[in-house]
Formats: C-alpha cells, structure tokens, sequence
C-alpha cells in the first residue's frame, strides 16, 4: 500500500464535496442519535451532553474505519463485489432520500435520569440502524478503487470533522427546533432541502468518477 501515491491519486477526484454533502445530510436530518441529542440538550443542556456527543461522532468514525477495512479485504479478493456495491448503496440512498421527502415529525423519546456517557453513546453505534447504513453508505459510493485505503481515511476525517457540528446543533438547539418543526410547512421545506442534498451527493458515482 502506497499511501502517499493514493493520497496523489485521490487529490484529482472531486469527491471530497459530494462525500461531505453524504455525512452532512446523514447526520443533520432526524434519526436515533439526534432525538436521543435533541432530549438530552433539553434536560440536560449542552455542557453535559457533551460526552454524548463525542462518543457519537468517535464511535461512529471508529465504526466507518471497522467496516471499510473489512469491505477492502473482501474488495481485494472479489473487486466485481466493489461494483454492486456501490450501485445497491446509490438504491439505499435514494430510497432514503425518498423517505426523508416523505417523514413526518420527529419524536423525542422520554429523556433518561442523566445523559449518555461516551462509551455508552460509542457503543449505541453498533445498534444503531443509520450508523450502519451511513458507513456502509461511505464506502459503498465515496471510496476510490485506485485509491480506496486513502479515500476510506479521508471519509473517517470528513466524519470527524461534520457529524459533530450537525449533532451539536440538535443539541443546543433543540427545544427551538421542535417547536419550529411543529409547523409542517416548515417540516416539508426541510426534508425536501434535505432529500434534494442527498440525492444530489449521489453525482460522483453517476458521474463516473469513481
């Protein structure tokens, strides 16, 4: 493995915004982590659900590099697999993109005594449904087969560097988002901005860029 040269390859791929665009809409838009968030900032405000948080984008990095070292072993061995991959996780997204159009109002759950402690929201990951599909999602369409041990690296820094601003916001915001998304004209406009972004990251991999 040629790490400098993959990272030379990659520089000529315009992914980076694409896959940027994939994490943000995955991140920002309503699912298991960001209700947990929204009750936690509520009850418990933002300083101590820091942990939380943090154990979320790290766990959630942690889980993208676990899963792309195993799918690049096994891309290795079957590389037609890398193919039919990525054209099952460009069916996913659209099909998540649909129903991010389609949703109704987020529920928060019952806030819990005290809030998540990092290793407890880490270890949520693993269970988590989205977490799963994203970083399968990472892999599947915004890794290069020239350069894919580089590119899988880039996606784990793009993971640290936009999940945590997005979940942080459904933190320190979250009483005011709900109220604002009691109105469902401003829910509509939002899951379709949303569905629109994500359907939009899907450019690379239609592009034939890859």
């Amino acid at each position: 493995m040629n790490l400098p040269l993959e990272l030379s390859t990659l520089s000529a791929n315009p992914v980076l915004l694409p896959l940027a665009t994939f994490i943000f809409v995955s991140s920002i838009t309503p699912g298991p982590n960001n209700v947990m968030l929204t009750a936690s900032g509520a009850n418990f405000g933002y300083k101590r659900s820091v942990p939380h948080m943090l154990g979320i984008t790290v766990g959630g990095t942690i889980m993208l590099l676990l899963v792309g070292a195993g799918l690049g072993a096994l891309f290795e061995q079957v590389p037609q697999l890398y193919t039919v991959l990525q054209y099952i996780g460009a069916a996913y997204l659209i099909w998540l993109a649909w129903k991010i159009a389609t949703s109704g109002r987020a529920q928060v759950a019952d806030a819990r005594p005290k809030p998540f402690n990092f290793w407890q929201a880490a270890a949520f990951q693993w269970v988590n449904p989205k977490a799963w599909l994203m970083s399968v999602g990472v892999v599947a369409a915004y890794t290069s087969p020239s350069a894919y041990w580089a590119s899988l690296a880039v996606g784990a820094v793009v993971m640290l560097i936009v999940n945590y601003p997005c979940i942080s916001a459904w933190t320190l915001f979250g009483s005011a988002i709900g109220r604002w998304l009691q109105s469902p004209r401003a829910l509509q406009i939002f899951n379709g901005v949303m569905a629109l972004l994500l359907l939009l990251s899907l450019y690379p991999l239609f592009a034939g860029v890859h």
